[in-house]
């Protein structure tokens, strides 16, 4: 079996990802955690390589490793040790690996023939595993979809996902004072709420929670956030409502100092609680527990975490992954119209996916 590689390194995705870390699955990694025109499509291969099988692995290389936050397992060392696994694997299977080698065509008549950098090679099975649009800096290119298009298959809408977020100027007067500043929030869209903190910038928003909203948000659509999501905000003020308390004294016991004044400046400056009608307060409540935003745009694939959409679900058998129309054809990971959360879910896929792949191929 033979690897071709692009990239002159390997695994520099997984060499980045978790901040050196690699988060390399997560514990709870399920169906529900996955976007696609077939939300049913992800469940046969997770289910016959789940995360328990990719940490076994891991526990067999002895690689320790530790739980973060929500099921997000990453490396005590770093991201090297989930590659150098990935290559002794490799060895392990007689696997050979060629980095530098770019694909410039492929044909088919009765074997596959590539046509790359040093030669010409055939083969009877050839698995795609090229990603997706995302981080174009790292190597990503369009050469998992123009080559399922070269040959007759569907390709979904394909758009950044994980992405921060941007603003009209207006906007930005707001968010700009606030870059650097982190909320916890719960933030929803298309009524798939994550709890999850959000960072202003001095482009829009980042953090965990816009984040994972990104992944659902289309051009003209809105996002809800929740500023207080463990709090009565009606109750909280109406508690307040009789006392000289400024309202921005009361919100930073419980919201950044620099946010609340920020936040207050929009509702025409901090007053005395008391100074407040009832109705007032009622509507400060609602607009804390319930803060539409309507971003401009995003940063990008640049800087997008993933590439939401990709080779149609309907092209592939979820027992295979290989394509319906072309016998011996391969298509795997992020390519394919099946995108994770943030927190490991689309390294769990990758794993998945290739291993179904592995299989049959």
């Amino acid at each position: 079996m033979l690897v071709l590689e692009h990239n002159d390194k390997i695994g520099e995705k997984i060499l980045i990802s978790g901040g050196g870390r690699c988060n390399f699955t997560n514990l709870n990694a399920g169906p529900d955690n996955f976007l696609s025109k077939n939300l049913h499509f992800s469940k046969s291969p997770l289910a016959r390589f789940s995360s328990s099988d990719f940490i076994t692995l891991v526990e067999k290389h002895n690689i320790a490793y530790h739980e973060k936050k929500l099921g997000q397992l990453f490396c005590n060392g770093s991201s090297q040790q989930i590659v150098d696994m990935l290559l002794r694997e490799c060895d392990n299977a007689h696997v050979s690996i060629r980095p530098g080698c770019e694909v410039k065509d492929v044909r088919k008549g009765n074997r596959f023939e590539l046509f790359t950098s040093p030669d010409n090679l055939e083969c009877e099975s050839l698995v795609v595993a090229t990603g997706g649009l995302s981080i174009p800096q790292l190597g990503a290119t369009n050469f998992a979809f123009s080559l399922a298009r070269q040959f007759g298959l569907g390709i979904t809408g394909l758009r950044p996902g994980l992405v921060p977020l941007t603003f009209k100027p207006e906007d930005l007067r707001f968010f700009g004072a606030l870059a650097g500043i982190s909320v916890d929030a719960n933030v929803t869209c298309r009524k798939v709420p994550f709890r999850e903190s959000i960072l202003f910038t001095h482009r829009g928003l980042s953090g965990p929670g816009i984040l994972q909203a990104s992944s659902y948000w289309e051009a003209g659509e809105k996002i809800s956030v929740d500023l207080l999501p463990d709090e009565d905000a009606p109750k909280l003020l109406v508690a307040h409502h009789q006392t000289t308390k400024e309202l921005a004294t009361v919100l930073d016991q419980h919201l950044p100092r620099r946010f609340v004044l920020e936040w207050c400046e929009r509702l025409g400056g901090s007053k005395p609680m008391q100074r407040y009608a009832r109705k007032d307060l009622e509507e400060i409540a609602r607009g804390l527990h319930n803060w539409e935003i309507f971003p401009s745009g995003t940063e990008g694939f640049g800087k997008a975490e993933v590439t939401v959409g990709g080779v149609d679900t309907d092209e592939l058998s979820s027992k295979t992954m290989e394509a319906r129309k072309v016998a011996g054809l391969y298509f795997i990971g992020e390519c394919v119209d099946v995108t994770g959360w943030l927190g490991g879910f689309n390294f769990q896929w990758a794993w998945s996916s290739g291993w179904v792949a592995g299989q049959y191929a």
